[in-house]
């Protein structure tokens, strides 16, 4: 019996470490997003307290070499993973004036005070392996062959943390369900072992730590994880957090992660929303004087851009392609995403466009996770299976974010598109965040998108014309250019954030 406890230590602390891992990008999208950024400091500082415990660990196992030390170790870990989501949440708050305001030194705090957090329940962690090989060790000859059972009970005790958190822990209890689960059954198991080597009397002194968890999991009524004025509807899905809001002028919203920014806006009584999706109503005329007939819609969201192309062009139809299926049912059941010649279809953009897409008169890429484009939607192979994709005279067009005065990424996807397409043209939204790329599938003109416009009598392309004239213009960049080898968006955009944050 000893000899299982022992081992079941083992396999509980290997996927416990993964699970907690896994837990604290659940635990911190909501407020920061899970950006390529968010999940090198999370691995990253993970294995810098896993190292820490491997290295005290084994110190700690050749001064006092008892099981029952071991038990009381993971004992509390697992009281430090149950209590860590609910001693996380003022940091976690912290982060909500702060990117709303741009407050750098805040949302440090915030992020970096939430990650210190996880410093005592991984360390500890990382001490088992070490402790368990120092306890399993009887001979020196067959010291090597001990090491790699237990370390392979411990990694295979990591896969399943991995796979059994994301498939099935997420899903049935959410993620502060997960954090407390993966205490209980560290608690549960470590008094267990106490009480096999110290006696029931000492297993109870442990056991008042797992009533300290199963009473915060008890009185945790759930609710809302994140606040917003107007909040309708917030879920978790395996691709994102995710709130409907409603605002004071009457505009029904989609958020998602640290919500920052607004996937797609809804009213019921306007066509325009004053936002970037207006300006890819203009796009076909870029190439021909005719309304488009069909349209592919890459990032569909909950529908905004292909509500506009419905009310102003008619029953075109329009293929909608949008990653997480949990944003298709909230557009449809929020966002009176039902129109019938949309065909809303949960896939990868570029998977899509390489397997199952047809040809098109207008491709419109609007993809941000908030505030990145996935970089293999960027780059000169994707738009040249784009262009692949397009009728003669088809157009791409693509929504780049940017600040006032800050144009590097919009020159970036220009002088990338301008590697594929024969004319490429910019349009500046007046929000000074977003520049529409447009490249055109033939050669084509600036002027002939002028005459183009000129006798439209829609009065909301007449409106939204009128809005993009001033500031279309030819694009001439020619680096750089991303391609699927080399595109470092990531790094671009995190450059672009930091210099607004400083006023740059």
């Amino acid at each position: 019996m000893k000899q299982f406890f022992l081992l079941l230590i083992v396999f509980l602390g290997g996927g416990a470490a993964m699970g907690v891992e896994m837990g604290a990008s659940r635990l911190l999208r909501p407020f920061f997003g899970d950006s390529i950024l968010i999940w090198a400091n999370i691995i990253g500082l993970i294995l810098i307290y896993l190292t820490l415990g491997y290295y005290l660990g084994g110190r700690w196992a050749d001064r006092d070499p008892r099981a029952a030390t071991l038990y009381r170790i993971v004992a509390w870990a697992g009281f430090a993973i149950g209590i860590l989501p609910y001693v996380a949440r003022p940091f976690l708050q912290l982060a909500i004036p702060a990117l709303q305001r741009f407050d750098a030194g805040l949302g440090f705090i915030s992020f970096v005070g939430t990650l210190v957090l996880f410093v005592a329940p991984v360390t500890l962690l990382g001490c088992v392996s070490p402790f368990a090989i120092r306890l399993r060790t009887r001979d020196v000859s067959s010291s090597g062959s001990t090491a790699g059972n237990l370390y392979a009970l411990s990694t295979f005790g990591s896969i399943l943390g991995v796979f059994g958190t994301v498939f099935v822990l997420f899903a049935l209890l959410g993620t502060r369900g997960t954090f407390v689960a993966f205490s209980i059954a560290l608690l549960v198991s470590a008094v267990a072992g106490i009480a096999e080597e110290w006696g029931m009397a000492r297993a109870l002194k442990y056991a008042a730590l797992l009533a300290v968890v199963v009473t915060l999991a008890a009185l945790d009524s759930g609710g809302v994880v994140k606040a917003a004025p107007g909040l309708v509807h917030e879920a978790e899905s395996p691709y994102n957090y995710i709130q409907v809001v409603d605002d004071q002028d009457g505009w029904r919203l989609l958020t998602v992660n640290e919500g920052e920014a607004y996937q797609s806006a809804y009213r019921a009584d306007r066509v325009l929303t004053g936002g970037i999706w207006d300006l890819f109503l203009i796009a076909p005329y870029f190439a021909t004087p005719a309304a488009p007939r069909n349209a592919l819609m890459l990032g569909l969201a909950a529908g905004t851009t292909a509500r506009a192309y419905t009310l102003v062009y008619g029953p075109v139809p329009i293929d909608g392609v949008e990653l997480d299926p949990a944003i298709i049912a909230i557009g449809q059941k929020y966002f009176a995403m039902t129109e019938p010649n949309l065909r809303a279809i949960a896939d990868d953009g570029r998977n899509y466009l390489q397997t199952r897409a047809g040809t098109y008169d207008v491709i419109a890429v609007d993809v941000y996770r908030q505030p990145y484009i996935p970089f293999h939607l960027t780059t000169a192979e994707f738009f040249s299976v784009a262009r692949e994709h397009l009728t003669p005279r088809g157009v791409v067009a693509v929504n780049v974010a940017r600040t006032a005065a800050d144009y590097r990424l919009v020159d970036a996807l220009a002088a990338t598109l301008r590697q594929v397409f024969p004319s490429v043209y910019l349009v500046d939204h007046p929000n000074n965040a977003n520049t529409l790329v447009v490249a055109t599938n033939q050669p084509t003109r600036l002027d002939d998108f002028r005459a183009n416009v000129a006798p439209l009598a829609d009065a909301n392309l007449r409106f939204v014309a009128a809005q993009a004239l001033p500031t279309a213009r030819v694009a001439t960049q020619d680096a750089p250019v991303f391609t699927d080898n080399h595109a470092p968006v990531e790094r671009l955009i995190h450059d672009i954030i930091l210099r607004y944050a400083l006023g740059q």
